[in-house]
């Protein structure tokens, strides 16, 4: 139900969406010759759009997550698995295709296979099957190791979860198919954004895991005012800064997590 729940909020939530709620409502409102509300739902809109694509609010939303944690250095010179989060490939496409074209978010992907490289006797954990609610789409752990073995990724390592739809159900059934033991070393490669997130829910599922952030979409360094990145990728950040709040709190909220932030 959880599952269902976050993608039908989200659909509301989403700028773009929420946007043309507010439009739509407005135009309602004109109908019945409510100005004063209809010209504040358009103000809105146009607010949401405004502060989403030409202002820095997403990036700044971003610092916190993806600077919560930073890659352990030195590196570990032994560990006992590498565990990569699904969400890194364009899964309808390769499901019609049969390729592994990837998203935004493939460089978890292209990291797990540096880390495989570094460490060439520890199993490559692929989390992810379909998390789309409407659109078929292949899930990451069926995609993944045709682009991991074409990088030299022998597949006898490769350990395939692929039922899971969100992060949640990643680390519970990772652990369930890993079974980790105390004072093991596993790698846990996803986004820098989506790290704070996974490393809670991976602790409260009983998996001690070591983070390893990948695929930064802010430089650090960004400061209030006029974003200097072009509007698409400025709404997009400010939706993954939306995104990512929004699952924190909602995962607080229903218990999945301890806290909001580890």
């Amino acid at each position: 139900m959880f599952f269902y729940l976050s993608k039908i909020f989200w659909l509301f939530a989403h700028p773009l969406n929420l946007t043309g709620i507010l439009l739509g409502v407005g135009l309602v409102l004109l109908v019945f010759h409510w100005t004063r509300l209809a010209g504040a739902s358009f103000a809105l809109a146009f607010l949401v759009v405004a502060l989403s694509t030409w202002t820095s609010l997403g990036a700044l939303a971003l610092h916190p997550l993806e600077d919560r944690f930073a890659r352990p250095a030195p590196a570990p010179e032994t560990i006992d698995g590498i565990i990569v989060l699904g969400g890194g490939f364009e899964g309808a496409v390769n499901l019609a295709r049969g390729g592994y074209e990837l998203n935004a978010s493939g460089d978890r992907f292209v990291e797990t296979a540096v880390l495989a490289k570094r460490y060439p006797n520890v199993p490559v954990v692929i989390t992810g099957g379909s998390g789309s609610m409407i659109l078929d789409g292949e899930g990451d752990a069926d995609t993944a190791p045709r682009l991991l073995v074409a990088l030299g990724v022998g597949p006898e390592r490769l350990v395939l979860e692929n039922r899971s739809r969100n992060t949640d159900e990643n680390a519970r059934f990772t652990r369930d198919m890993v079974d980790p033991q105390a004072g093991q070393t596993w790698l846990l490669v996803t986004s820098a954004f989506h790290m704070p997130r996974s490393v809670l829910l991976f602790r409260k599922a009983g998996f001690d895991v070591t983070p390893w952030p990948a695929d930064y979409r802010t430089a650090g360094t960004e400061t209030l005012g006029f974003a200097q990145s072009n509007s698409i990728t400025n709404l997009h950040i400010t939706t993954i800064a939306i995104r990512e709040w929004i699952g924190l709190v909602a995962y607080r909220l229903t218990g999945r997590t301890d806290r909001i932030l580890p």
